[in-house]
């Protein structure tokens, strides 16, 4: 049997932050835990929801938890109460990053020697943080990317300094190049990184490994429509169409507005939070067909997700490559069918086609996505066949050991 690593985890959310990186990380260190590996976690006190560290976890800068498997260290995140503002978000990054180096130097130990350090992104300032803490720790360093930064900002508009964008895209590169080896969700992300990989000195593309985000499949499970969440938000029996997730710019949720606009008959679900959330709520406020709600604890993931008809994933004109939702794997372990609004040939379009649990229509395209849901809308058997591939997909391909397992081994090296 293989030695048990130790490992340092830098992750902007953990369990309980309703964040869905946060749920990510949360999951692979479960699943690195329970396969006998020591891990020490530092992340931020909770603070996703309302953009605020959450009541009860404020009055600290770092709080200390000791667990079965390690430690989980939780630091102030400096959050502003500006969503909208970058630069504000970028000098809280940094300032959370700084303080995660001077932590990931203590943890387990001051500065003794841990097998590997594994840090996500974003934010990209957590990729140095961790390398320059494995460089101290003597360890090897593994770089997570969940969404391509800054390519996702600069091509929804979010970022628009040249300055800006040079030097985050310089740190991106430098970052890539200096960490043992890059993880990401799919075919498409690994092209990009390893495209800017080729554009730095010793470039080495073979550091690049895909692996998919898992999902529970015990935690997620099929569940009947007729809801406690319909009942809460006034949703009759009604078809129901569905966005949960990031309400953000890389988002197109002005498609999800207008299909509430063209199909009056059908009640759309927006379920989130994010930057974008006060303007949407604006432009949905004299559309009575609309429920918009917040973030529902994890342990209403099943029910939340039972309670639409159809699922929406909609994602702007070329984000393919640099942004994968990995909220589809949770969509198809619930057995609902995904009508994806995306770049064809993108991750999501191959795992929709791989799975036969979705459509995918071309994005950006509000005609197209009105005629998909109709199209299955009107077909309750097909939806029920989809639901059930997506399912046997998911509990096939994208379990928990199988991605624990990737993990560890790229940790190993």
């Amino acid at each position: 049997m293989s030695a048990a690593l130790k490992v340092i985890v830098f992750c902007p959310h953990f369990d309980p932050d309703t964040a869905p990186t946060g749920t990510v990380m949360t999951r692979i260190v479960a699943e690195l835990a329970s396969r006998g590996h020591e891990l020490h976690v530092v992340t931020s006190l909770p603070w996703y929801r309302d953009h605020a560290v959450a009541p009860g976890w404020g009055g600290a800068l770092r709080r200390v938890e000791r667990t079965s498997w390690g430690s989980v260290t939780r630091l102030h995140p400096f959050p502003g109460d500006d969503r909208a503002n970058l630069v504000r978000r970028a000098l809280g990054f940094v300032a959370f990053s700084l303080l995660a180096l001077v932590q990931g130097c203590w943890v387990a130990g001051p500065c003794r020697k841990v097998d590997a350090v594994l840090a996500m992104s974003p934010p990209l300032t957590l990729g140095p943080t961790a390398w320059l803490v494995a460089r101290v720790r003597r360890a090897r360093c593994v770089f997570n990317i969940q969404d391509v930064f800054p390519d996702a900002a600069v091509r929804t508009g979010a970022i628009t300094n040249r300055r800006v964008i040079a030097a985050a895209s310089w740190l991106e590169r430098v970052t890539y190049q200096a960490v043992d080896a890059v993880t990401v969700l799919s075919d498409g992300l690994a092209d990009n990184v390893k495209a800017k990989l080729a554009m730095t000195r010793r470039g080495d593309t073979s550091k690049v490994a895909v692996i998919a985000n898992f999902v529970d499949t015990d935690v997620i499970t099929p569940g009947d429509r007729m809801t406690a969440y319909r009942t809460e938000f006034g949703i009759d029996d009604g078809f129901v169409a569905m966005y949960a997730g990031n309400i953000g710019f890389s988002q197109s949720l002005d498609l999800v507005l207008g299909l509430a606009r063209q199909r009056p008959d059908i009640t759309v679900v927006i379920n989130g939070e994010g930057s974008a959330k006060s303007s949407i709520e604006a432009e949905a406020a004299n559309l009575p067909n609309v429920r918009i709600a917040g973030y529902q604890p994890m342990a209403r993931l099943s029910e939340v997700l039972a309670s639409a008809d159809v699922h929406l994933v909609p994602l702007r004109t070329g984000l393919g490559d640099v942004s994968v939702p990995s909220k589809t794997y949770s969509i198809l372990a619930a057995a609902r069918p995904v009508i994806a609004s995306i770049d064809p040939d993108s991750a999501v379009d191959r795992l929709l086609a791989a799975s036969g649990g979705g459509i995918t229509v071309p994005p950006d395209d509000l005609d197209a996505l009105v005629a998909a849901v109709d199209e299955v809308r009107s077909d309750p058997a097909r939806r029920a066949e989809m639901g059930i591939a997506g399912r046997a997909y998911v509990e096939r391909v994208a379990s928990p050991a199988v991605v624990g397992r990737e993990y560890e081994r790229i940790l190993r090296g």
